[in-house]
């Protein structure tokens, strides 16, 4: 494969002694076109949204409680990492500049 025109020129002069050019890959089948969707009615619509809505398995409420005690517990750590990470780079920053 020539990567630049010079050897696209030197790739044309040595053609014939290097054997047939690569044949051009096949050509792709057509995909078959889809039968148009049916579209539902609104109350159509609806009744689908509420039996997928009953397939959902929520969680109870002490299951939602423990989760929300977790991510708060996690945002403490987060907010306590970041800030001692930035008082350091703060502290190592001020040495180098001198401030």
């Amino acid at each position: 494969m020539a990567s630049n025109e010079a050897t696209k020129k030197v790739d044309l002069v040595r053609g014939a002694a290097r054997g047939p050019a690569n044949p051009p890959p096949p050509a792709r089948p057509a995909t078959p076109a889809r039968a148009p969707q049916k579209r539902a009615t609104p109350g159509e619509f609806f009744a689908q949204v509420r039996d997928e809505a009953r397939k959902v398995t929520w969680p109870t409420r002490r299951e939602t409680t423990i989760t929300t005690i977790m991510v708060f517990v996690m945002v403490v750590v987060a907010s306590l990492f970041f800030t001692v990470v930035d008082q350091a780079l703060r502290f190592v920053v001020g040495l180098i500049l001198g401030v």
